[in-house]
């Protein structure tokens, strides 16, 4: 046949066959062999009036395809049923939660109460690890019947009480928006009025719904005005539980981060209650020095009432020598770093504390940010001794005058013709060193007697002792 065409296309007739290259004529080969010896001419002359074109994809393999996405399509629109049903019914579930606590006391005031009760529980339930039932049980109106119960005294009594703290509880947390709809119903004052005769129970389910309130910016001066602060602070100081302690002190952390709490915090008695428990765990202690950068740079009067609380200098100084923890080194400089830029007394505590070895020491081996502080406190203490040596020449120049008695030998001193300066820095440095040597002797514990003496040996010890070791 492709002769036969080949012929009447020389001949001057009509072609049937196009011009085909290689690649194409093996295409028509395999078409006419695919098609099989028995179909007759159809399939042949099918393929000689067709342009060449890809071979298409078996009609097997696409109608797997889409029999394999068929399944899968269906499961999906099954589960998006489910879903809704279950969503649906979740909805319903929640309306009548919420309907029972709107309902108040009804015909019968212990059942209401009774009621009421069982309904918070499912909500505190409900909204503890699902946040899509917080924010729908807030949008139905829960929030407002559970700040009723805070003051109604019912047949439920304390457990109503309880119940609508834990549901409040767990409807604020992880939601910003619920938080500030409890704090706009009144909780506060009303938790407030409740703590005044809380047992442990109450106690403890108060602090933690003022830690999760105050978490948000827009809640902390109003729980700071309101007068949660004493409770607060003396939850800190006598909690029930440790869980309370913890809670009470993470609040109070909250609270100082607004500035104008400051006053508040202060007439609580927080700033010496902070010093104390620096001395405590870890994770104790770094909330507490928090909470402490956090008071004095908000104000002069917390600064004065910091470095007045009881020693308070030593006990920073301390967490500067022994604190393993880069967090609590940084944050304690701070507080030194801001006392000693305007108290001379704290100043003079510092210096006697032996602060100055403890900041040489981080200016060495500490974080960036606290060798910057420790830096920082040093200059500050280098430039007030100076002061008080260039205020003093004169009282100097005559302890430093040649000594002689009764034709003895000529001493000269060894000071003697050092500038203000650096006679200055060498006391520091006798002092810091003589610090030492006594927190050693504490430290080990060793009698009376084999302590050396505080002044005679060490200054054989810093005779040669110059600036030059300092790392200003």
């Amino acid at each position: 046949m492709v002769a036969r065409c080949g012929n009447a296309d020389v001949g001057g007739g009509f072609r049937l066959w196009p011009i085909f290259s290689a690649a194409s004529l093996r295409r028509k080969i395999l078409e006419v062999l695919t098609c099989g010896g028995g179909g007759g001419g159809s399939c042949r002359s099918r393929s000689q009036f067709r342009s060449p074109q890809p071979r298409p994809r078996p009609r097997s393999d696409r109608l797997a395809e889409l029999l394999r996405a068929e399944p899968s399509e269906c499961g999906d629109e099954e589960a998006q049923a489910d879903a809704a049903v279950k969503k649906a019914e979740a909805l319903e579930e929640l309306k009548v939660v919420v309907s029972a606590l709107q309902a108040g006391d009804g015909d019968n005031a212990d059942g209401g109460d009774m009621g009421r009760v069982e309904a918070a529980t499912v909500v505190r339930r409900k909204a503890r690890d699902d946040a899509g039932a917080r924010e729908m049980l807030a949008m139905l109106g829960a929030i407002p019947p559970l700040v009723a119960m805070l003051d109604e005294s019912g047949g439920g009594g304390e457990e109503m009480v309880a119940a609508a703290l834990y549901a409040l509880l767990n409807l604020g947390i992880g939601n910003d928006t619920n938080k500030a709809a409890i704090v706009q119903a009144g909780a506060v004052h009303k938790m407030l009025r409740i703590a005044e005769g809380a047992s442990g129970d109450l106690t403890e389910a108060l602090v933690a719904n003022f830690l999760c309130l105050s978490a948000l910016d827009a809640n902390k001066p109003i729980i700071g005005a309101s007068g949660a602060a004493p409770f607060l602070v003396g939850a800190f100081e006598a909690a029930p539980t440790e869980q309370a302690r913890h809670d009470a002190l993470r609040a109070l952390l909250n609270l100082s981060i607004a500035a104008g709490n400051a006053p508040h915090l202060l007439a609580a008695g927080l700033a010496p209650s902070l010093v104390a428990a620096v001395g405590d765990t870890p994770a104790e202690a770094d909330r507490a020095l928090a909470a402490l950068c956090n008071l004095v740079a908000a104000c002069p009067e917390a600064r004065r009432a910091v470095g007045r609380a009881p020693d308070a200098v030593p006990v920073l100084v301390d967490v500067l020598n022994w604190s393993d923890e880069p967090g609590c080194q940084e944050k304690a400089a701070y507080v030194l770093m801001v006392l000693a830029h305007r108290s001379y007394a704290d100043r003079a505590a510092m210096a006697e504390a032996g602060a100055t070895s403890a900041l040489l020491e981080l200016t060495l081996v500490g974080t960036a940010l606290a060798q910057k502080r420790a830096s920082r406190i040093l200059e500050i203490l280098r430039a007030d001794k100076g002061k008080q040596v260039a205020d003093a020449s004169g009282i100097v120049a005559t302890m430093s005058a040649p000594l002689e008695r009764g034709g003895g030998t000529h001493q000269e001193d060894p000071d003697a013709g050092m500038s203000n300066e650096k006679r200055a820095v060498r006391q520091l440095v006798q002092q810091s060193l003589q610090s030492n040597m006594r927190r050693i002797v504490r430290r080990a514990r060793l009698p009376q007697d084999l302590a050396p003496p505080s002044s005679e040996k060490l200054k054989a010890l810093t005779a040669s002792s110059t600036s030059k070791s300092l790392p200003f």
